[in-house]
């Protein structure tokens, strides 16, 4: 029982120390010249690929709605299609 108590304080404790270490790597970055307009490029890259990322996921939902609508339109085709008549028969003359 000990031992699993004990794991989640370990990750806990990694996941910390390699979020202070990103921290660290971030704000060493920032001090590079030219540093920050990369972290300000990076940041706006971010944001781009967000909002193309909630863009791509609408496709499906609107893929799926176009297939409906075709098999909705291939049906009315089908049943507005006149069907063949016949011509009328002459009346036999006797």
């Amino acid at each position: 029982m000990t031992e699993t108590t004990q794991k989640p304080k370990a990750e806990k404790d990694f996941v910390t120390r390699l979020a202070d270490a990103g921290e660290e790597a971030l704000q060493r970055i920032a001090d590079l010249p030219g540093g920050q307009k990369a972290l300000t490029a990076v940041n706006d890259l971010r944001t781009r690929v967000d909002e193309l990322a909630k863009k791509v996921r609408g496709i499906d939902a609107l893929e799926a709605r176009v297939a409906k609508l075709e098999k909705e339109v291939a049906t009315l085709k089908k049943a507005k299609a006149p069907a063949r008549r016949q011509a009328p028969r002459k009346p036999a003359s006797s």
